[in-house]
């Protein structure tokens, strides 16, 4: 009788050595982008004294930044696809660097139009998450793309980094210096990313022009799946990272402050953030349908119990921490779904519609918190409930997937 010896793995390509360097290069990128995104959030409270805003003019100025970010991860998923991720980090930081300027120039003035138009070209900075995919993608076999992208999407521990540090230097060094100061880091990291990025020998640019290679990516199927997923998982991140510090101030006058509510705000990008990889690695390991259940489940459990509005404590803090943690899974896990599920041309379109449907989630949540806001009660219940039932649907949803592993 003749045993069978097993295939031996295949070896590792080497000419992806060193693909963890360059992704962890992206990361610190994509950080000094997104702390750009999030500069208005931190400062709300002193624009709202300030300039006499209502709870709508609030949420505007909240959102406007989230829904360009959101909407220009379209044009720049696909633009990446063709150019690379040297070019297009190099590009959006840089691009930035203006808008980073003109919300100091709008904060000095006390202009809130100015800042809505500020935080409108702010958007740009947000886009940086559609050149990432696909580039730390590029970096590493299928079998382990969850990995990368999970190591890839920490680059949002820049929420976290502007909800923490921004009200604190703009106490410590003053309002106008403390933008100058983002800026410079953009620049910095731009020139970072010019002479030390460098692209993956496996990708190939695409030369298929920008609108069919994204009409291509809205014909798949996959994209309005992940999509609907990816608004629920990601929209809720950026949704509590931008209006978290409002509304525990609200619904907390007495207990947290701007600062206290920025470094819980900062405590919550955080764990989101530490959670994505391991998202990305069990995904891999398990299946990206299981854990990105379990994500869902886990954000409609802690959205239920927020809309009770229990004491600040605790048990509050608890709450939100499961529900970034939540959050982070299933940003690992959908990702983690989207690579063995599309095509490797079309990598880069699909990444920037899903993620711009990640940033359209996170779009609305502010203007419907603002909007269901019930200020006899001093409560939001309405808009969390909402988020409970999409919550729900997004579950069966998830469940009637068929489930995608990568290829060894």
């Amino acid at each position: 009788m003749t045993t069978k010896v097993p295939d031996a793995p295949p070896a590792a390509d080497p000419r992806l050595k060193g693909g963890l360097g360059q992704v962890i290069l992206a990361t610190l990128a994509s950080t000094a982008g997104f702390w750009a995104w999030m500069a208005i959030a931190p400062l709300q409270n002193i624009y709202a004294e300030k300039m006499g805003l209502d709870q709508g003019q609030v949420s505007l100025m909240l959102a406007t930044p989230v829904l360009v970010g959101a909407l220009g991860r379209i044009v720049v998923g696909a633009l990446t696809d063709r150019f690379g991720g040297r070019k297009m980090f190099t590009g959006v930081l840089l691009a930035a660097v203006p808008a980073v300027l003109l919300v100091a120039l709008a904060g000095s003035i006390g202009s809130f139009w100015l800042l809505v138009v500020a935080g409108f070209l702010l958007g740009i900075a947000g886009t940086i998450f559609a050149v990432g995919i696909p580039f730390s993608s590029a970096w590493f076999p299928p079998a382990r793309r969850g990995f990368a992208n999970g190591i890839f999407g920490m680059g949002m521990i820049g929420t976290a980094v502007s909800a923490f540090a921004t009200p604190r230097l703009a106490q410590s060094i003053g309002y106008f210096p403390t933008h100058l100061l983002i800026a410079g880091v953009l620049v910095v990291m731009a020139a970072l990313v010019w002479f030390f990025l460098r692209e993956s020998p496996a990708w190939q640019p695409s030369r298929q022009p920008l609108v069919p290679k994204v009409k291509g990516a809205l014909k798949l199927a996959v994209t309005w799946q992940m999509s609907f997923l990816y608004a629920i998982v990601f929209g809720g991140f950026v949704a509590f990272s931008t209006y978290l510090p409002k509304y525990l101030v609200t619904i907390y006058p007495d207990d947290v402050d701007a600062v206290g509510a920025g470094t819980r705000t900062a405590l919550f990008a955080a764990v989101a953030v530490i959670a994505r990889p391991i998202g990305g690695v069990l995904a891999d390991k398990f299946g990206p349908k299981i854990i990105s259940l379990v994500s869902l489940a886990g954000i409609v459990a802690a959205a239920y119990v927020v809309g009770q509005q229990p004491p600040e404590g605790v048990l509050t803090g608890f709450v939100f921490l499961l529900m970034a943690f939540a959050m982070g899974l299933g940003m690992g896990a959908v990702f983690a779904w989207v690579g063995p599920s599309t095509p490797p041309d079309k990598v880069g379109a699909v990444t920037g519609v899903v993620a711009a449907a990640g940033g359209l989630g996170g779009y609305f949540p502010p203007l419907v918190m603002g909007a269901t806001y019930h200020a006899e009660t001093n409560s939001y219940a309405l808009g969390l409930w909402l988020l409970v039932l999409v919550g729900a649907a997004a579950l069966v949803v998830a469940g009637m997937l068929r489930d995608a592993r990568p290829a060894k």
